[in-house]
């Protein structure tokens, strides 16, 4: 009887010891079904470029392996597996994280801990909506091939607002979640968004838990956040109904022209170059509508985003392509100070001003841009 009792206590002692030992770092215990001993595998991470790089390898022993190690970078992270053609995306923090593969789709894993988890209820939500979207573009497809117009007018403005939700679903997840490591993890994706809002990215950010601001991944947000914020009050400054904000630069011959010189006309500021394909395609429009309206009141202003050494290029294009108007460039690609002021990412790029020198348009083409300007000197 005192042998069973011996027994008993020193059962219940292994068991609440191994029970409270806190893991000092990341435990990753992998089921590999299907997968033979000797195969390597590895958790791998994205660098700036996409490319992935390993920072753990463990080898299959009877279908299950094991990585153990500690990250100061918690975020998502690649398992990969020798002749499995899939990579299967996860969180890797310090915590246990049990993983049980399915080598046939690897999405179809079963990742077992707190962020994992809360980052699958978070992909699950997602993919309601995106579902939606995905009818919806069927539906408008089939009323496209059916020439119903009215029916795919309707489903585009769905579709319209369909992504908006998309967008909102996942700020409004971040800042109902200050405190947990998906959103700061879904916000690093936000600010990957191409037309992303940079004020909501500065808001959700500064939301977020100062424990969470503190890790490498929050401090390395920080500067793209701030640099995102200035974009966002640029966009500010340039949008419609805004005055356009003045600038000066070189002329072709070394003098200084400033867009207040232009003050009082109908102006369109005019963002290319001469190795910009379809500015050159343009240039004839915007010719056909200068010509038509100079007299009038039209003034344009050409800003060249050529680069150091092209000034020949530069002026070649002015001559071949009849450009009679106002010329200024710094030479200096888009890092010019006038497109970076007017945030130009891409060319060609279009600013219409008023009388009053207010944006009244942007980017118009063509037709499109001739018609507004005959509106605009009425």
């Amino acid at each position: 009887m005192k042998s069973v009792y011996f027994l008993l206590i020193v059962t219940l002692f292994f068991s609440c010891n191994s029970e409270t030992k806190p893991i000092d770092g990341y435990l990753v215990e992998v089921e590999a079904p299907g997968v033979y001993n000797g195969i390597r595998s590895y958790i791998q991470i994205a660098d700036e470029r996409g490319r992935r790089q390993p920072i753990d390898t463990a080898i299959v022993m009877n279908e299950k392996f094991v990585f153990e190690g500690k990250t100061d970078n918690p975020g998502l992270y690649y398992l990969t597996i020798d002749n499995v053609a899939q990579p299967l995306t996860f969180i890797l923090s310090n915590e246990k994280i049990s993983v049980k593969i399915d080598k046939e789709k690897m999405s179809n894993s079963e990742i077992n801990s707190e962020h994992n988890l809360e980052y699958k209820k978070f992909n699950d939500g997602l993919e309601t909506i995106v579902s939606e979207l995905k009818k919806l573009s069927n539906d408008r497809r089939m009323a496209f091939y059916n020439k119903d117009t009215v029916k795919v007018k309707a489903i585009e403005e769905k579709l319209k607002n369909g992504q908006s939700k998309v967008v909102d679903y996942g700020f409004d997840y971040i800042n109902d979640n200050p405190n947990k490591l998906v959103s700061l993890i879904l916000l690093e994706q936000q600010t990957k968004t191409r037309g992303i809002d940079g004020e909501k990215i500065v808001n959700a950010y500064n939301n977020l838990s100062n424990e969470l601001k503190a890790t490498t991944k929050g401090k390395r947000l920080n500067t793209t956040v701030n640099i995102l914020a200035q974009e966002s009050k640029k966009k500010a400054q340039l949008a419609i109904g805004k005055v356009a904000p003045n600038f000066e630069a070189p002329t072709p011959n070394g003098d200084m022209v400033s867009l207040n010189d232009l003050k009082g006309k109908v102006t369109i500021i005019d963002f290319w170059a001469s190795w910009c394909g379809p500015c050159r395609r343009e240039n004839p429009n915007v010719v056909r509508t200068y010509e038509k309206y100079h007299d009038k009141g039209l003034e344009i202003i050409g800003v060249s985003l050529d680069k150091k050494g092209q000034k020949d290029r530069w002026l070649k294009a002015i001559e071949d392509d009849k450009l009679t108007w106002h010329h200024v460039s710094n030479l200096n690609y888009f890092n010019g100070p006038v497109a970076q002021q007017y945030n130009i990412k891409a060319i060609p790029a279009t600013f219409i001003l008023d009388k009053d020198g207010k944006i009244v348009d942007k980017n118009l083409r063509g037709q499109r841009l001739e018609d507004r300007i005959k509106e605009l000197l009425q």
